[in-house]
């Protein structure tokens, strides 16, 4: 790791299309802002809980705001969303199993995020822009495939992502993401001079680069 980037880790859950947005603008900026960009896959879900927020499926203005909001968020970023028939059965059925396998594919990773970069995208693709389904495993490995992953490869993801330790270090990157003061996602943290700067969204991005220097 060059030791001369500033750090910045993003927790996200790709049931956030926000987290979306936020994900491939970090990419995009990653060498201009010269910043190691760490993925931290959690449960939206586990920080609604700790943080006493609501989803926006129980808030029907924020809701609405929000189906506008991508819509408009989609052309800007050039990032292609498409929101689901029924996004309310996206946020019902929820993530803790696509986070889980995410997990364990981190687990997997030797040396940088790429296998978990490709495949956190291809699932923000198959709910946000295909209207597909995360919430099973068959469609994770689906999913997988998809990206050329060798089967056997595939099934021992799904096998750990049903495991006690993917289990416990998920719900470990959540909690740390409540104590970040984490209400929702996509939530960024920049460490600069030996101290964290927090940002909630995928609308900082100015300040960000201000705050990185």
């Amino acid at each position: 790791m060059d030791s001369s980037r500033k750090l910045v880790e993003l927790f996200y859950d790709v049931v956030s299309p926000y987290s979306w947005l936020g994900f491939e603008v970090l990419r995009r900026y990653t060498d201009v802002w010269n910043i190691n960009l760490k993925l931290r896959p959690a449960f939206l879900g586990g920080v609604y809980k700790g943080s006493g927020n609501r989803s926006p499926d129980n808030v029907p203005s924020k809701y609405l705001y929000m189906r506008t909001d991508l819509a408009r968020l989609s052309a800007y970023f050039d990032v292609p969303m498409a929101s689901p028939a029924d996004p309310c059965n996206v946020i019902e059925k929820g993530s803790l199993v696509a986070m889980r396998f995410l997990t364990a594919v981190a687990e997997r990773e030797l040396g940088g995020d790429c296998r978990l970069e490709q495949i956190s995208r291809e699932l923000w693709m198959r709910i946000w822009s295909r209207d597909q389904d995360i919430s099973q495993l068959a469609s994770l490995s689906e999913a997988g495939l998809k990206l050329g992953l060798p089967g056997s490869e595939v099934e021992e993801l799904v096998k750990l992502a049903t495991s006690q330790s993917v289990k416990d270090k998920l719900k470990a990157t959540t909690e740390e993401a409540v104590q970040y003061g984490a209400f929702g996602f996509p939530l960024i943290v920049c460490h600069v001079n030996g101290r964290p700067e927090i940002f909630f969204g995928s609308d900082r991005f100015e300040l960000m680069a201000h705050c990185i220097g």
